[in-house]
């Protein structure tokens, strides 16, 4: 019988002394095919989990071990108590990965450690909520401050599933469980595998939030410019959403920094039969002169902290520093102020982030206006459930769908 610890501590140990993300490391590594599923499992159920594991060992040891045995505990105690594993199995298996993995030394106390250890008691207040979602204790900080006693419901929230945009007929999927969405021919499934129909061109994967923003420009654009017109999707790959608002505008230019993702670009457009759809190598916070007051809109998806989607994404909480933040904010502001210059007057510029934090959203809307009275704030609406925070719509995942995300646009005079 294969190790079941084996092929999650390959995984794992890419993502937590590589600094791997967990999708990429899933898809990196090779695993058993037959236990696939309990393997990506594991994985992402011990990066949710991790902050209440790390109690758990400090809890039952004098001195943190190495890191090798300290993740061998940390997939043994998830198995154990939100697997429902058989004790002494999980512990065999444990102590005979550890050995495999070079650390003979270490496997009598990994054998003693999951034979004897004991729960910590439960804190209060704040550490509390940081304990039960296992998130580091400034983000529940930052976001008790905004959202008060939504926070622990916001980061307790999961993901509702797997959201798919079909661009056909979708019945032939929606015999299915399914949740529909406000969006025309966008759903979610419990569970959805993907086959030919993908690589047609019949259908994507984009998330509820994604939807939401092409939802709300591609409202203004049919308002406004009938189905012509030009958008600059600025910071674009993979470029779900610019394929998606190609059937708006006349044309949509969609770019990247990075090489690699305007491949990801080309291939999307290749795949779902788009010929609208411009992929380019900008920088978003480099000025180019040819653009200047070029596009009828202008969409700015920018980087940010992804706090929004960490029920998808649970790495996020391993890999982001309350230090990041700042300069986060500080490289969306820019490239928000760059790309303004690119929109036509009476054009629109729409500004949208994946962060539940003030600090990438309502601030950096506030200090762009403050810095420009070419613009007005225009907040959109959407079928979607959002908070109107006086700046833009935020949409938290206890109410959205799952989806954390935040939108406003603006109007050049």
């Amino acid at each position: 019988m294969t190790n079941p610890l084996a092929d999650p501590y390959l995984v794992l140990l890419k993502v937590y002394k590589e600094g791997t993300y967990l999708k990429q490391a899933i898809a990196e590594t090779p695993t058993e095919p037959l236990n696939r599923g309990r393997t990506v499992r594991i994985c992402y159920g011990v990066v949710e989990k991790d902050c209440y594991l790390e109690k758990v060992i400090a809890f039952n040891t004098r001195k943190s071990p190495k890191l090798s045995v300290k993740l061998i505990l940390k997939i043994a105690v998830y198995m154990l108590e939100f697997m429902g594993k058989h004790d002494y199995m999980v512990a065999d298996c444990a102590v005979e990965l550890a050995k495999k993995a070079g650390k003979d030394g270490a496997s009598g106390f990994v054998n003693a450690f999951l034979r004897s250890y004991s729960l910590p008691p439960e804190s209060e207040g704040d550490e509390g909520i940081a304990e039960r979602t296992s998130t580091p204790l400034w983000l529940v900080k930052k976001l008790k401050r905004s959202y008060k006693r939504q926070a622990e419901e916001i980061l307790s929230a999961p993901s509702a599933g797997v959201c798919v945009r079909f661009f056909k007929d979708p019945k032939n999927y929606l015999s299915s469980p399914h949740i529909p969405t406000p969006f025309e021919g966008v759903y979610i499934f419990p569970n959805f595998v993907r086959d030919g129909g993908f690589e047609r061109g019949e259908y994507t994967f984009q998330s509820v939030g994604s939807a939401a923003i092409c939802d709300a420009v591609g409202r203004a654009a049919e308002r406004e410019l009938k189905g012509g017109g030009t958008l600059l999707d600025a910071c674009s790959a993979p470029g779900g959403k610019a394929i998606a608002l190609s059937a708006k505008f006349s044309a949509v230019v969609a770019c990247d920094v990075h090489p690699h993702r305007v491949k990801l670009i080309e291939s999307y457009a290749l795949r779902t039969g788009v010929k609208n759809v411009s992929a380019q190598l900008r920088d978003g916070s480099v000025f180019f002169p040819e653009w200047e007051e070029k596009f009828d809109a202008v969409l700015v998806d920018a980087p940010c902290s992804g706090t929004g989607v960490i029920n998808e994404n649970p790495d996020i909480k391993l890999f982001r520093k309350q230090e990041d933040i700042p300069a986060l904010a500080q490289k969306q502001l820019a490239i928000l102020s760059n790309c303004a210059r690119y929109v036509k007057r009476g054009g629109r510029l729409w500004y949208s982030t994946c962060s539940l934090l003030p600090e990438e959203n309502d601030s950096v809307v506030y200090a762009f206006l403050q810095s420009t009275d070419e613009f007005g704030l225009e907040i959109p609406s959407s079928p979607l459930p959002s908070i109107d925070t006086g700046r833009g719509l935020q949409f938290v995942p206890n109410i959205s769908l799952g989806a954390g995300f935040f939108l406003t646009g603006f109007i050049k005079k």
